[in-house]
């Protein structure tokens, strides 16, 4: 009995050998990362919150990490002053007008054979992979973006009989029957200050919606009856529009509807973040959310985390990139932010979808951003030179809205000038 008790413990520590050797060979094959990976970034509050957790990165992967944060513009110009050159950084916090640049010009690397499967990069909002993917590859992984919303005062809807809208039609209709100045209150706002990321990207949803194209190939095609029916469509509404949006940007149009000026208006989801922040916000409970009114695509925008390609010169070392950009953008960072009350650094479904976001910012919400995410599109120019062309666009736009320029027509003709000499000057 002694002696097959002795075979029994004997067998059990072998076992219990083998598995541990066999953990510790898993635990020891993830310590990728020989050296501390350097990150350029611009300053995101989950990345600061990530830096309380620096440990657990180094259990998991071997190395720490560390951050170095400028402003935006400065971040835009470093980035790209490093990635063409001594290529100091591991990963770069890229945003999708410079994709195209940095992956054309191979200073950031593919992401997905990088990306671990098992920390799931389909579970991120399909808006987001949309702005992530160029020429049919995805480059970064996303730790702020969306789309659009239709963002309005239900009292001020229910009070005029009026649905809330779900066809465009529908929204113009609304926006002039709830418009009110006499009593403070404008039906829309919306953005008309130059810009490609301003009153462009605004008016792009409409272009986009009634069938735009920005080029076939190389070919401007824009210049169509699409582009006029939705400028005309953009400048109808703004007589409807709160004050100082003609000229104004994002701060504008969203800062009348937090003080309470506005019925509703179509814009980036992190409006409705700030619709229920105490601090921002006057119209708290009184609003509602749904995607934007057909035909209109939601505008597509992300920023995130990208592989460089100068400073990984290895496979070793960029899937220690990859690992890291991983685990910061993984499930667990963003139920950390979910628990800060992060709203704009949210991108996943299953937090979208959580019990935990329901009860913080509403069901009605979390269905919206799930709606709107599949009508979410890139409605941008995919292209190095899109920056170029789409604020010549905000332009032109701005000049229509004010009135300094009326015929649309004539304005379109002149951007599609400006953007053969841009193809041409590419060629040479």
């Amino acid at each position: 009995m002694a002696v097959q008790e002795n075979r029994h413990l004997k067998t059990g520590c072998a076992m219990l050998l083998a598995a541990l050797a066999a953990w510790g060979g898993a635990a020891h094959a993830q310590q990728v990362c020989k050296e501390d990976l350097r990150v350029l970034s611009q300053p995101r509050d989950g990345l600061t919150l990530l830096e309380k957790y620096k440990d657990e990165f180094k259990a998991l992967s071997g190395a720490s990490f560390n951050i170095d944060n400028l402003n935006e513009n400065d971040r835009r110009t470093k980035t790209r002053a490093d990635a063409s050159t001594v290529g100091k950084y591991h990963v770069y916090y890229v945003d999708e007008a410079n994709v195209p640049l940095f992956a054309q010009s191979k200073w950031i690397v593919p992401l997905a054979k990088y990306y671990p499967a098992d920390y799931d990069y389909a579970d991120f909002d399909p808006g987001r992979q949309k702005v992530a993917t160029f020429d049919g590859q995805v480059w970064f992984a996303p730790l702020t973006g969306g789309g659009d919303l239709l963002v309005y005062r239900k009292d001020l809807l229910e009070k005029a009989g009026i649905k809330p809208p779900t066809t465009l039609d529908e929204f113009v209709e609304a926006a002039k029957k709830l418009n009110d100045p006499a009593n403070g209150v404008y039906g829309v706002a919306l953005r008309g200050q130059r810009g490609s990321g301003a009153n462009v990207w605004r008016w792009m949803p409409f272009f986009r919606g009634y069938g735009g194209q920005w080029f076939d190939g190389d070919k401007p095609v824009f210049d169509s009856a699409a582009a006029v029916k939705a400028t005309q469509t953009y400048l109808d509404l703004f007589k409807y529009s709160a004050p100082g949006t003609k000229t104004g940007g994002w701060d504008e149009s969203t800062g009348a509807f937090l003080a309470g000026k506005v019925a509703m208006l179509v814009e980036s989801t992190p409006l409705a973040g700030n619709a229920l922040d105490p601090k921002m916000s006057t119209v708290i409970g009184k609003v509602a959310y749904l995607p934007p009114p057909t035909p209109l695509t939601g505008g597509g925008y992300g920023h995130g985390l990208a592989i460089g390609a100068k400073a990984n010169k290895t496979e070793e070392a960029k899937k220690c990139a990859g690992l890291f950009v991983a685990w910061a953008t993984s499930k667990k960072q963003e139920q950390r932010r979910l628990a800060e009350g992060q709203f704009g650094e949210l991108n996943r479904t299953s937090v979208l979808a959580s019990p935990e976001f329901s009860k913080r910012y509403g069901a009605d919400l979390g269905k919206a951003l799930a709606d709107t995410g599949k009508v979410t599109a890139v409605n941008f120019w995919q292209d190095p030179a899109w920056p170029d062309l789409g604020d010549r666009w905000g332009i032109i736009l701005e000049e229509l809205i004010t009135g300094s320029r009326t015929d649309i027509k004539a304005g379109l003709d002149e951007l599609d000038a400006y953007a053969k000499q841009l193809v041409a000057r590419r060629k040479k």
